[in-house]
C-alpha cells in the first residue's frame, strides 16, 4: 500500500467540501448570535434561559470529556499489541495527512449498530469504532474496507472536525433542524475525500452502510450510485435535509463520480 503525503496546504484544501466553509459560517453565525442576544438578555436582568445558554461553552465541554472518558473506560484500544494491523491503519492515515500525532484509536461495543466516529478532548483527538464495523477488517476479511472506515475517520480529524472550538462554534446550529446538518453532509463529503485519497481500493467497502457487515459484499455499488438520478423529489429531499450524513444514493454517487463534489441539498 503507497502511503501519500501531503506537503502542501493547497492539495489538502481541496479536499474539502467546496460548500463546507460557506456552511461552517452560517452555523458560527447562528451560534454566536444567539450567544449575544443571551448575554444582552441577561444583563438587562433575564435570569432563565439566557443564562443556560451562556453555560454552553462548559456543557460542550463536559460532553467531549465525558465522551472520551466513555471510549477509554468501555473500549479496546488499538494498539501495537492489540489489533496491531488496524493500529498501523491509524498511523499510515495520520502520516499520510499529516498530522502531528497518531490519534487514539477504540474499538467500542457496537450492538449491532454500524458506526464509527472522531472526536477529541483538550489536545487529544481519537477514533471509535463500532465492533460491527470493526469487524468486516478482521473477522470478515476486508482489509481495504476497514482502511477506507479509519481514512474517513482521521480524516474528519485532518479537516479538523473534532476540534472544541468548531464544535463550540456550531453548538447552537446543531440543534435547528436542517442548519446543523447540512453542515454535517458537507463535512462527511470532506471526510469520504480524505478517506478515498488514502484507500480509494476501500470504498465500495460504504456498501456495508446500505446492507450490513454480512450481505454487503453481494450488493452492486454502482447500482445504489446509479439511483441519486433516479430516486427523486421532495421527500427525498427531506430525509437528506433532515440527516447528519448524505444519503447513500448520493453518497455513492459522488464516490463514483471524483469529477463534481457530493450534493449537499
Amino acid at each position: 500500500m503507497v502511503i501519500l503525503r501531503w506537503g502542501s496546504g493547497r492539495r489538502r484544501r481541496t479536499l474539502r467540501h467546496p460548500r463546507e466553509n460557506l456552511l461552517l459560517g452560517v452555523c458560527v453565525a447562528v451560534t454566536l448570535l444567539t450567544l449575544v442576544g443571551a448575554a444582552n438578555r441577561a444583563v438587562a436582568g433575564d435570569t432563565g434561559q439566557p443564562l443556560l445558554l451562556l453555560g454552553v461553552p462548559a456543557l460542550v465541554f463536559f460532553v467531549r470529556g465525558q465522551l472520551y472518558a466513555s471510549q477509554r473506560v468501555n473500549g479496546v484500544r488499538i494498539s501495537e499489541t492489540q489489533f496491531p494491523d488496524a493500529h498501523r491503519m491509524v498511523a499510515d492515515a495520520a502520516r499520510a495527512f499529516d498530522l502531528p500525532r497518531v490519534p487514539d484509536a477504540y474499538v467500542v461495543l457496537g450492538n449491532g449498530r454500524i458506526n464509527a466516529f472522531a472526536s477529541g478532548h483538550g489536545f487529544r483527538r481519537y477514533v471509535a469504532i463500532n465492533s460491527d464495523l470493526f469487524e468486516i477488517g478482521g473477522k470478515l476479511a476486508d482489509p481495504d474496507a476497514l482502511r477506507f472506515v479509519i481514512g474517513h475517520e482521521v480524516g474528519h480529524i485532518a479537516a479538523g472536525h473534532s476540534s472544541f472550538w468548531r464544535q463550540l462554534g456550531i453548538s447552537i446550529a446543531n440543534i435547528i433542524p436542517g442548519i446543523g446538518s447540512t453542515l454535517s453532509r458537507a463535512q462527511e463529503y470532506t471526510a469520504d475525500n480524505h478517506a478515498y485519497e488514502f484507500c480509494p481500493e476501500g470504498v465500495t467497502g460504504l456498501r456495508v452502510l446500505a446492507a450490513g457487515k454480512y450481505l454487503y459484499e453481494s450488493v452492486d455499488f454502482d447500482d445504489i450510485a446509479a439511483r441519486a438520478r433516479t430516486d427523486q423529489g421532495f421527500f427525498v429531499m427531506l430525509v437528506n435535509f433532515l440527516s447528519s450524513h448524505p444519503i447513500n444514493t448520493w453518497r455513492f454517487a459522488a464516490l463514483r463520480d471524483r469529477d463534481t463534489p457530493g450534493r449537499v441539498l
